[in-house]
């Protein structure tokens, strides 16, 4: 499911990608082809302006050469322009405009004038092929007029002179809208050497980084060429908007493969509570199940009428009787001990203490059973400022824990040597545990103070407890705002050392 979710989320990250790029180059296309639509209208606007300005020279001069002519048929009076170009051959072409002024006289008969006969329509027909004729020489010889023009006088003057700025600015929007591009933009117009002519009033760098531009006056020469340069603040934008109804699945997607993933966690942690929870129930059998043996035993010999009732049996009956039961309420009672700080409702009755002696008293009370593997402990007494201020039941129970624990885990065979020392670091108060027992792997050294988790030795039995030793020290050190730490070597042994402020006995 996890490789499905991820497959999934790099397809729709691939798509965005794809469509992204596919819009940037639709986008890229579109300005294109405005810019080249943009400037093929200003070279045709230039054209125009030439051919226009050519146009009223001629009938400027042509109006100035008008002449009266009388029309031989029916005598009216009309007026001639006459006009005189010069064919590509050298030659001298004439065109004549007729207007009539005076009407023809009403004495002409109506049977003249629809007379029809075949040689006057063949003349008709060449006078009218002939005129056709003297108009396009006339106007192919105006054009080329207006194209030499273009081609030796236009591309002399400066840009800025042959460029109407702010038509150009409309161009390029008008054009960019067709293309279905409505976002701002700037632009700027320089020569082809890269000196700059114009640039849009409001013009910023913003997204200059990518620019676009078109050469205008493709075919004048290369130094009489300019360039527009164009580009987009809101790019980026406008590309990334073309996908955004694909983010809300991708956002799906995500919190489907976090879920996933917060899952598994969810049902492996619970596989591991499980775990913990049986070997904690296992072992509190057995722990629970010795002084409930021992007491039972005990009862058994006190009910027995055949075995004979001496004070010196009475006395040891009775004194297997009340140490099981001290055993079992202190496994009881450390129970109800941790239940008590998970649901912080335990409370502290805090008294000056003297740590150095604290430790020497603990010491020596475990002396006996450390003897007796053959080892034995030493205490290096070196903190000056030793006062404390702690709840004497819960600090003690906490340091017997980690006195308890040198014991147990202890090398088969071989004798048990404890080091307590104690020192002044600052402002805080240090002492350490060290012995030379079975030691710890290093992945197992960050869960011991986990509650109900114990180190795993092949027989789960084989050393008593419920794996809430640790965690109990820790709970208290950090209840007196100290701090714990261990360090251990397999096969070398354990060392704990806790850092505790210098504590003050409260005022109030």
């Amino acid at each position: 499911m996890g490789l499905s979710f991820l497959g999934l989320l790099f397809v729709q990250i691939s798509y965005i990608e794809e469509m992204a790029k596919m819009k940037k180059e639709q986008f890229d296309e579109s300005v294109y082809r405005s810019l080249y639509q943009a400037s093929r209208n200003l070279e045709i606007n230039e054209t125009s302006r030439y051919l226009e300005k050519d146009i009223n020279e001629v009938e400027r001069k042509a109006y100035s050469q008008d002449s009266v002519i009388v029309n031989s048929l029916d005598g009216s009076i009309q007026h001639a322009h006459q006009f005189s170009v010069s064919a590509d051959d050298g030659t001298f072409y004439s065109e004549f405009e007729l207007k009539t002024f005076v009407t023809k006289p009403a004495q002409v008969p109506k049977a003249m004038i629809m007379r029809t006969d075949k040689d006057q329509m063949s003349e008709a027909a060449k006078s009218l092929q002939e005129t056709v004729r003297n108009r396009y020489i006339y106007q192919k010889a105006l054009l080329d007029e207006v194209v030499y023009n273009i081609l030796y006088t236009a591309s002399e003057k400066p840009l800025k002179e042959r460029v109407n700025f702010n038509l150009l600015d409309k161009d390029l929007r008008q054009e960019l809208l067709n293309n279905g591009i409505s976002i701002p933009y700037h632009f700027v117009v320089t020569t082809a050497d890269g000196r700059e002519v114009y640039r849009c009033p409001d013009y910023t760098d913003e997204g200059s980084e990518v620019s676009y531009r078109q050469v205008l006056f493709r075919n004048d020469p290369q130094a009489k060429k300019g360039v527009v340069k164009i580009h987009f603040p809101d790019m980026d934008s406008y590309i990334f908007s073309s996908v955004t109804f694909m983010i809300p699945a991708v956002i799906f997607t995500i919190v489907l493969l976090i879920t996933f993933i917060f899952t598994i966690f969810i049902i492996f942690r619970q596989k591991r509570y499980t775990e913990i929870k049986n070997d904690f129930i296992n072992n509190m059998t057995h722990e629970l199940k010795t002084p409930i043996s021992s007491i039972s035993l005990a009862a058994q010999m006190l009910n027995d009428e055949s075995v004979t009732k001496s004070a010196s049996m009475m006395k040891h009956l009775g004194s297997v009787i009340g140490d099981e039961s001290r055993r079992l309420r202190f496994l009881v009672e450390k129970v109800l001990q941790m239940s008590m700080f998970d649901q912080k409702t335990a409370s502290f009755k805090k008294k000056e203490l003297d740590l150095n002696e604290l430790l020497e008293q603990t010491a020596s009370t475990f002396s006996l059973r450390v003897e007796h593997t053959g080892g034995k402990i030493t205490t290096e007494i070196e903190a000056v400022d030793s006062a404390i201020y702690v709840d004497e039941v819960h600090f003690q129970n906490a340091i017997t824990n980690l006195m308890d624990n040198a014991v147990k885990y202890r090398k088969p065979d071989e004798p048990v040597n404890i080091h307590i020392r104690t020192w002044n670091e600052g402002e805080h108060l240090c002492f350490s545990i060290q012995d030379n027992g079975l030691g710890i792997k290093k992945e197992n050294v960050k869960k011991i103070f986990d509650k109900f988790y114990r180190v795993h030795t092949g027989n789960v039995h084989d050393v008593k407890g419920f794996g809430l030793g640790l965690a109990y020290v820790k709970k208290i050190i950090n209840l007196h705002e100290g701090e714990i730490k261990c360090e251990s070597d397999l096969g070398k042994g354990t060392k704990f050392t806790i850092t505790l402020p210098v504590l003050k006995e409260d005022t109030d």
